[in-house]
């Protein structure tokens, strides 16, 4: 019996050292945390990309640690927690006392308006194109998230702004303003409003994204939007994008006071096609943007009750 116990003993440990490397490999790409109630939570390590994390403003939705969730709001806050920290899939529990939970994740699931307000509070490369929630066995939700951006593009879109910078000598000016401004110009001289994206959604242009803004010169609201973003992230200024049900902008906090930039608005379609460049919509406080506009402009004081 002993010589039995020998043999096996030595077998495990000539497994362990064969394996050592391809058990390492596993653990490191899918690390698992161990969560109340002994819930292994599961994400890809590969796919974070927290360096574009942002800030917590909202008061609605928080990053969380704690992924056995009891309430609806926690649901909320996972989702943000999930992409504010770039992830591209992850796998969370209700807790056994939460009884409407999986009705409630059903129902989140299908509000595109909560996804767009979440989407709103994080960096345009964290953002999702599609987000995908699948129910496994009635005790595990898996969410995999179709990003917005690839790497390639990011990479691209990087060099680009940094291209702008230079050429513009924007680090050369100490006026936060007057980089903005600068950058600001540049956009709106260099893009048309895409008509045909709005009007048909036939157009041959990436409008929607910082790709269309920055290199075939034609935007919508949300691509003048994450183009302004990433920029203002490049400089550090803590921003978001603003969405309401049919417009977005960014707002950006400077010492604690909020102001709104809207590219779009500052770059009207002219009757005569011809290029029109405006600050009509730079640096407004809020009470200044909705006296000039209180239609496309007014946004949920609710959702974004931390704006003031």
């Amino acid at each position: 019996m002993k010589k039995i116990l020998i043999f096996i003993l030595f077998f495990l440990v000539i497994i362990d050292i064969v394996n050592h490397n391809f058990i390492n490999n596993i653990i490191n790409f899918f690390p698992n945390l161990l969560s109340k109630n002994n819930y292994k939570l599961i994400y890809n390590s590969e796919s974070i990309n927290s360096k574009y994390k942002y800030k917590e403003f909202s008061n609605n939705i928080k990053n969380i640690n704690n992924f056995t969730i009891k309430d609806k709001n926690q649901i909320l806050s996972i989702y943000y927690t999930i992409l504010n920290n770039g992830m591209n899939d992850f796998s969370f529990y209700c807790d056994k006392t939460y009884k409407n939970c999986f009705d409630d994740i059903s129902e989140i699931s299908n509000n595109n308006h909560i996804f767009s307000y979440i989407n709103s509070l994080i960096h345009p490369y964290n953002s999702f194109k599609l987000i995908h929630s699948n129910i496994i066995n009635n005790d595990r939700i898996d969410v995999t998230i179709d990003k917005k951006y690839s790497k390639d593009e990011i990479d691209r879109i990087d060099n680009k702004i940094n291209e702008i910078i230079n050429s513009l000598n924007i680090n050369n000016y100490s006026s936060v303003y007057d980089k903005i401004k600068l950058f600001h110009d540049y956009i709106i001289n260099t893009n048309k409003y895409d008509k045909l994206k709005e009007d048909s959604n036939t157009s041959p242009y990436h409008s929607d994204s910082a790709i269309g803004t920055l290199f075939e010169g034609y935007s919508i609201c949300s691509g003048y939007t994450d183009t302004m973003g990433i920029f203002l992230d490049k400089l550090g200024i803590a921003n978001i994008r603003i969405i309401t049900d049919n417009h977005t902008w960014n707002a950006i906090n400077i010492n604690d006071t909020w102001y709104h930039i809207d590219l779009t608005w500052d770059d009207p379609i002219n009757a005569y096609n011809k290029d029109i460049l405006s600050h009509d919509y730079f640096m407004l406080r809020t009470n200044e943007l909705l006296s000039k506009d209180l239609t496309e402009h007014n946004f949920d004081k609710n959702m974004y009750n931390f704006i003031n």
